[in-house]
């Protein structure tokens, strides 16, 4: 008798995890339709009105800060030009801190100057 139950069992969360990934998958289809006929309706637009579309401003905006924020950051040439010589520095020893004197009357710093 539990065998036909554990089948049934596996069977209905079987068919739901199916019906799971189907609405997963119909809600990502339906979000990339509704993504491309958006782009698609305001690159129209921006054609009939005579400005350029709105995502290639937004690309373009994006990458001119980008280029911005990031120069010096990479090589001028890309990965395969060498960027120069490499100069390397004598090592020095850092020294230890020195600890600040301890206050006298307490934490408060004024208590030196009002006495």
């Amino acid at each position: 008798m539990n065998e036909i139950f554990d089948f049934f069992g596996r069977l209905v969360r079987g068919v739901f995890k199916l019906a799971l990934g189907l609405v997963a998958l119909v809600f990502v289809l339906s979000l990339l339709l509704a993504t491309l006929v958006l782009v698609l309706a305001l690159s129209l637009w921006a054609i009939v009105t005579g400005r350029r579309p709105t995502p290639s401003v937004v690309f373009t905006r994006f990458r001119q800060t980008s280029q911005r924020y990031t120069q010096g950051m990479w090589p001028p040439g890309g990965a395969g030009r060498p960027m120069g010589d490499v100069v390397d520095v004598q090592a020095t020893e850092v020294p230890e801190p020195v600890e600040a004197p301890q206050r006298r009357n307490g934490a408060d710093p004024m208590a030196r100057v009002i006495h």
